[in-house]
């Protein structure tokens, strides 16, 4: 028998299977399609085999992450959601995620990422409980900055930046969009008719974070709220496919014992815990020097300037 595919996306919270928008997409569609999966939900990207989550493991194809690659992965082993559509609903997929994808996802982003009170009181802190030390001092900042990055390309302008305006257009477009879902959608329990397909995946891959995940500032989350059917849809959608996650769980807090897999296993336990002590210290020298907290004076006297090396911590594979 074939090794089965493996999928390796951010663990769940708050109720959801996954806490990630790719990721909610490609865990709804494999579970929609039957995809016999060997999922690896991790708090540490550089566990999976590209880097990045979510990311699928193949046998004899490789590796692949971003869901639309993930998805033409599974369709080539005979998983598709789609597989029952005509022309006309594989045309409306298309504009529907593309709808999504241009007027949700900027929103969305700015919500958790942008937002200076959610990324800080709600986003920045769940990704520093969960990431393993030391990467939860580095890891979160930098998916910060890739995150506005990633609104930028969307939105098509390298210089954007955030602010009351942008913030207004973005909502606005967001509230549209959901709107237009909801009368698409109306008391169907699936866009194209009782059984899910991929563009069921993506809707529930947007629209779970913002119906469940708590955030000081949500206009999003209000508004789903006030779309019955669109939460109803994402309701039913945790409770057919994912009854383990679909009750309303409190925030849990992973430490990296165990969720770190062989990299805290003997005997290499106390060489790792040695190396992130010396990461944390280099990490803040050298914040102190670039900061001008600590300055290093040249000196004639025949003494080597100290070298301070930085050694990058990796953890091998389950």
């Amino acid at each position: 028998m074939a090794a089965p595919m493996e999928l390796y996306c951010w663990r769940g919270d708050h109720g959801l299977p996954s806490v990630d928008v790719d990721c909610l997409t490609v865990l709804a569609y494999a579970k929609f399609a039957g995809a016999p999966l060997k999922v690896h939900k991790i708090t540490n990207p550089w566990r999976s085999p590209t880097g990045i989550l979510p990311a699928l493991k193949t046998r004899e194809e490789g590796s692949f992450s971003q869901p639309s690659k993930i998805i033409i992965q599974l369709r080539k082993q005979k998983y598709n959601a789609d597989y029952d559509l005509s022309a006309k609903e594989g045309a409306d997929t298309l504009a529907f995620v593309s709808l999504l994808e241009e007027k949700l996802l900027p929103a969305l982003i700015y919500t958790q990422w942008v937002d200076a009170k959610n990324y800080v009181d709600a986003t920045r802190r769940w990704y520093a409980e969960n990431i393993p030390f030391p990467l939860n001092f580095l890891l979160p900042n930098r998916m910060h900055g890739r995150q506005l990055e990633r609104l930028r390309l969307v939105r098509g302008d390298p210089a954007l930046e955030p602010g009351e305006q942008l913030e207004k257009e973005l909502y606005q477009d967001a509230l549209e969009c959901m709107t237009l879902l909801s009368q698409r959608l109306g008391s169907h329990k699936f866009f194209f008719g009782d059984s899910p397909s991929s563009l069921d995946a993506y809707v529930f891959g947007h629209l779970a974070p913002i119906l469940k995940i708590k955030l000081p500032n949500n206009k999003l989350q209000q508004h789903i709220n006030s779309l019955e059917s669109l939460r109803q849809f994402c309701n039913n959608i945790l409770v057919l496919y994912f009854p383990s996650e679909s009750r309303e769980l409190p925030t849990r807090k992973v430490s990296p014992q165990a969720e770190g897999g062989d990299f805290d296993n003997e005997p290499h336990k106390r060489r790792n815990q040695i190396l992130s002590v010396l990461f944390a210290v280099g990490a803040m020298l050298g914040y102190a020097v670039l900061s001008g907290i600590i300055t290093i004076k040249h000196t004639h006297a025949q003494l080597e300037e100290p070298h301070i090396e930085e050694e990058e911590d990796e953890e091998e594979e389950e």
